[in-house]
C-alpha cells in the first residue's frame, strides 16, 4: 500500500521539513526508546547492579527499529495490550541476553516522556538556526531599503509615509523577540529522568536497597547520557506539562509574527507596492491567467508553524 493510499496530514506532508519530519517520525520514537533503555542498562549497571556485558552489547547492536522490528512490536501489542511493553518484548527478542533488565525500575513514561522531551528539543535545535537565518536576512534588507520611502497605513487606510526599510525592521524586531523566547525554554528544558511510577522514586528504592544516592547518581548518568543538563526537580509519573505549554506559547507566537508578516505583504501586494518573485512556469490562478497569487507568503504561515 502507497502512503498515498491513506490519509496523512498535509501538516507534514505538505508544510514540514524532511528533518523534522524526522524527529517525530515513528521509527526516531521507537530507537529513542531502544536508546533510553540502554542508557538505563548502563548507568544500572554502572551503579552495581547484575547486568551482563553480552546484555549491554545486544542492546547497542539492535538501537535502530527495523521494519521487522515494527511488525514484531504490533504483534506483540495484540498480545499485551501495552504499547510500551510490547516494544520491551520486541527488544527483547533481538537482545534475548536483556530480555530480563530492559526497562529495569522503570515506568512506560521512563521512555514515552523523556522521548517526549529529547524531540522537543531537537526541534527547537533545528528550528532557531533557520529562525536565525530569517533575522540575518530580513535585517539586509532592510538596511537596503531603509530610504526607500512608501506609504504606511492605519486601519489599512492611507496614512503617513515611511520606508520599505523600516517597515521590514519592525518584522525583524518581532522575530528577534521571538528568538528570544524560544532560546529560553530551549535553555530551560530538562530531562525527567528515572522517578518511578509517581515520582518517589520506590521502583529503584527497592532495586538499590534504599540508596537514594545512587539513586541521584543514576539520574545524573541519565541526563549525561541524553544530553541534558539536568532533571526537573519534581516529577510525578510524568514531567509538568507546563513544559509543554511553554514551548507551545514560544512557538506559537513565532507563528504569529510570520502570519503578521506575510500578511503584510499580501496586502502590500494588492496596492502594488511589494510583490514576490514570480517565476516562468508559475500559475496563480486555475482560471485566471493573469493573477499573481502570493503564493509563498499563503503558505509560509503553516510551514513555519
Amino acid at each position: 500500500m502507497s502512503a498515498n493510499d491513506t490519509y496523512q496530514t498535509p501538516l507534514a506532508s505538505r508544510y514540514a521539513s524532511k528533518e523534522m519530519k524526522e524527529i517525530f517520525s515513528a521509527r526516531t520514537r521507537a530507537s529513542t526508546w531502544r536508546k533510553l533503555w540502554l542508557n538505563l542498562a548502563e548507568a544500572e549497571k554502572e551503579l552495581g547492579l547484575d547486568i551482563s556485558d553480552e546484555a549491554i552489547e545486544q542492546m547497542k547492536a539492535n538501537l535502530v527499529m527495523t521494519d521487522k522490528c515494527f511488525q514484531t512490536a504490533a504483534e506483540e501489542e495484540k498480545k499485551r495490550r501495552h504499547d510500551v511493553m510490547a516494544h520491551v518484548h520486541a527488544f527483547g527478542q533481538v537482545a534475548p541476553k536483556a530480555a530480563g533488565i530492559i526497562h529495569w525500575g522503570a515506568t512506560s513514561c521512563y521512555v514515552t516522556d523523556n522521548s517526549d522531551l529529547i524531540f522537543q528539543r531537537d526541534a527547537l535545535d533545528l528550528l532557531l538556526p533557520k529562525l536565525a537565518t530569517i533575522i540575518h536576512k530580513l535585517k539586509e534588507f532592510a538596511r537596503e531599503y531603509k530610504d526607500l520611502p512608501t506609504l504606511g497605513y492605519t486601519h489599512y487606510q492611507p496614512a503617513q509615509l515611511i520606508t520599505v526599510g523600516r517597515r521590514a525592521a519592525q518584522w525583524v524586531q518581532d522575530l528577534v523577540m521571538d528568538l528570544e523566547d524560544i532560546s529560553k525554554v530551549r535553555s530551560d528544558l530538562r530531562f525527567r529522568g528515572a522517578q518511578g511510577t509517581t515520582g518517589t522514586q520506590a521502583s529503584f528504592m527497592e532495586i538499590f536497597h534504599g540508596d537514594g544516592a545512587k539513586i541521584d547518581k543514576l539520574n545524573e548518568l541519565l541526563c549525561a547520557k541524553a544530553g541534558f543538563h539536568s532533571c526537573y526537580a519534581i516529577s510525578t509519573q510524568t514531567y509538568t506539562r507546563k513544559v509543554d505549554l511553554r514551548i507551545a506559547n514560544a512557538v506559537s507566537a513565532f507563528g504569529d509574527t510570520v502570519q503578521r508578516i506575510t500578511s503584510d505583504i499580501r496586502h502590500l501586494a494588492a496596492q502594488k507596492e511589494m510583490e514576490e518573485p514570480f517565476e516562468k512556469d508559475q500559475i496563480g490562478s486555475s482560471a485566471m491567467a493573469y493573477k499573481r497569487r502570493e503564493g509563498i507568503s499563503q503558505t509560509n504561515p503553516r510551514r513555519h508553524c
